[in-house]
């Protein structure tokens, strides 16, 4: 059933768990994801960037999540991805969309509170919850930034931005990063400045950028071909800290993509005959449910639908 990203993470921050924010990218990832979730009976959310909007088409992705949310006894968000202008949002929103992000981080603050607040007024007369960010992420999806320019959140920003905006729910740069290169070193997360925001803002906060990236999947991966050396992730000890400390949704993209990638790989090295889409793309799907899965157990969403 169709829910919005704030009827899912209220009770999730209320209750000390988190849910997971699963992006998808095509029928497989998506019917991963939600099988996942009933399986799991877990809330979820999908997630899909404008990327994905240019590459799949807006109405066949959205009416691929409507179908999902229609057909699995479990609440699902469809939830834009640091979407990048109010035009996008608001195309979202007319085409079903539960929940929207704007993504005004590489605004000035007063720029970013106007866009954000635009956004909402547009949001919330259509029961659309809004997600917006404050501080900047290293790394390489949409409008994330070089790690040395990487700014983090200030709390007492964080204050100003969310009663100025009306926002439901805050994307909080604490250290994490995009993609599978998130650290060259020891993952080092804030976590006492997440304490910080957390004492002052009590609306449901967010962790982007926040895929473990399990090694076994990357060793799987270079095993079949790839060039994945030194990728790395958050440890996983790190994402219970988080969520008692305010996080109540977590973003994770890589780690399903790895998974594809890593199970395509394999089927066809060991296969090379095969030219079956679905022999090749449903083992792939299989190895993204199992992610998935992982990820409800880790934050505590199992059972929680």
């Amino acid at each position: 059933m169709l829910v919005t990203n704030k009827d899912l993470m209220v009770p999730a921050r209320k209750n000390g768990y988190a849910i997971p924010a699963l992006n998808v990218q095509n029928l497989e990832s998506l019917t991963a994801v939600a099988e996942a979730a009933a399986e799991e009976k877990s809330p979820v959310i999908m997630q899909i960037t404008p990327s994905v909007i240019k590459y799949a088409g807006l109405q066949y992705i959205t009416g691929l999540a409507k179908t999902a949310a229609a057909l699995h006894p479990v609440p699902v968000a469809i939830h834009l991805d640091h979407g990048e202008d109010f035009d996008t949002a608001a195309k979202c929103v007319e085409a079903g969309f539960s929940s929207v992000m704007i993504d005004g981080s590489f605004l000035k603050f007063e720029e970013n509170v106007a866009l954000t607040k635009r956004v909402v007024d547009m949001a919330h007369p259509k029961g659309v919850s809004v997600e917006a960010e404050l501080g900047k992420l290293a790394g390489v999806e949409e409008r994330s930034v070089e790690e040395k320019d990487a700014i983090l959140t200030d709390p007492d920003s964080a204050v100003e931005f969310v009663e100025k905006t009306g926002v439901d729910a805050l994307a909080v740069a604490i250290g994490t990063s995009h993609g599978a290169y998130k650290f060259k070193a020891e993952a080092k997360l804030d976590l006492e400045r997440l304490k910080s925001i957390s004492e002052k803002v009590a609306i449901p906060l967010v962790l982007h950028g926040a895929s473990s990236v399990p090694q076994w999947l990357v060793e799987k991966a270079n095993q079949y071909g790839a060039g994945l050396s030194g990728a790395k992730g958050i440890p996983e000890n790190e994402y219970r800290k988080a969520i008692a400390l305010g996080i109540a949704k977590i973003n994770i993209d890589t780690d399903l993509r790895l998974a594809f990638t890593a199970t395509v790989r394999e089927v066809l090295a060991n296969s090379p005959k095969e030219f079956d889409p679905r022999k090749i793309l449903g083992p792939a799907k299989a190895a993204m449910k199992e992610v998935a899965k992982g990820k409800m157990r880790l934050f505590g969403s199992s059972g929680k639908a």
